[in-house]
């Protein structure tokens, strides 16, 4: 199992918060012919691939529905196949129309024009993964009406009346019932994941803020209280990420990265500075107060009199001349 994260942390699913004891797994397929990734899952995180039209469901109310799932299986942008968390598992999602949401984890296969084998066959593979990793963590058992999908849903009178898997499944000579045959082979042979994959250690990381005014939030989203605004357009450092937020390294809270541009590395900044150093000023930047500096300093060599976490004092040996953020220095 390929298995990758991404909370759907704008979603109004999300946001609402509420929580369920899974009872049973509920699979469903998109019934739209798009196989990738991100026309769900989003925004792109270097895997997905950029979604052009901006329609994935890391928002509210995506086109207008009250619709989120614990999970999608589809392309990334290369090609090869992953499975996205989308929502924490205990999450009650809004995926079936009916009381399965109260305790069913629902996830969705992204379907393509249904005819090719190929692709069928490695989605399918994924899910029987998918669904032996939640049965063992959850101690669900890989039987009606415990595992089903969406259309039996409907006939157990807790689901909304959809086709889905059972227009895709037969076309390639399976059905629910070898899917959970499938789903209990693998967890008898013991081979089903038990752990989530390792996650790498976040890298803190420097963005350039574009807009004139930029609202600092409590938390990763607009439903959380206004702390304060960025007026500067500044460079900051971030260091963590919940969706298409970033959480500030001074911790006056967490700014929408949509309205920034990625400025390099925080180490590097950070290894590059000492005091001591001999470095430039950025043409168009500005005192670490946001002061204005005269042209002269931007074409001179200084020296770092003094280096404190983003706030670098520079001068002509002893002689200071000003503190400047350090990613906006220029070591020589």
């Amino acid at each position: 199992m390929n298995l990758h994260k991404l909370l759907l942390a704008h979603n109004a699913c999300y946001k609402a918060g509420r929580t369920m004891i899974p009872f049973g797994i509920m699979v469903h397929s998109t019934g739209a012919d798009n196989p990738n990734l991100n026309r769900y899952v989003g925004p792109d995180d270097g895997l997905l691939g950029k979604n052009k039209y901006g329609n994935h469901w890391n928002q509210d109310k995506p086109d207008g529905r009250k619709v989120c799932v614990q999970a999608f299986i589809g392309k990334l942008a290369d090609g090869s196949i992953a499975t996205y968390q989308t929502l924490p598992w205990t999450y009650r999602g809004w995926h079936c129309g009916g009381s399965g949401n109260d305790n069913y984890i629902g996830f969705e296969i992204c379907e393509d024009d249904l005819t090719d084998a190929r692709y069928f066959s490695k989605v399918y593979q994924e899910a029987v993964d998918l669904c032996a990793y939640l049965c063992k963590q959850y101690g669900i058992r890989p039987e009606r009406p415990y595992l089903i999908c969406h259309s039996e849903g409907h006939e157990l009178g807790i689901a909304s009346n959809h086709g889905d898997v059972m227009h895709w499944f037969p076309r390639h000579g399976k059905s629910m019932d070898t899917f959970r045959a499938d789903v209990k082979a693998k967890l008898d042979a013991g081979t089903a994941p038990a752990k989530e994959p390792a996650k790498t250690a976040f890298e803190p990381y420097l963005v350039k803020v574009m807009a004139s005014v930029l609202n600092i939030r409590k938390g990763p989203g607009t439903s959380y209280a206004i702390t304060g605004q960025i007026k500067d357009k500044g460079t900051y450092t971030i260091v963590a990420e919940s969706g298409s937020w970033g959480k500030l390294k001074s911790g006056a809270g967490w700014i929408s990265l949509s309205y920034t541009s990625k400025a390099g590395k925080a180490s590097a900044v950070k290894k590059a500075l000492k005091v001591g150093s001999k470095v430039k000023v950025k043409k168009g930047a500005k005192t670490y107060t946001g002061g204005s500096l005269a042209r002269f300093v931007y074409t001179t060599v200084y020296d770092v009199i003094q280096a404190k976490g983003d706030r670098v004092v520079i001068g002509k040996g002893k002689a200071v001349t000003a503190a400047i953020k350090a990613s906006d220095l220029i070591v020589q």
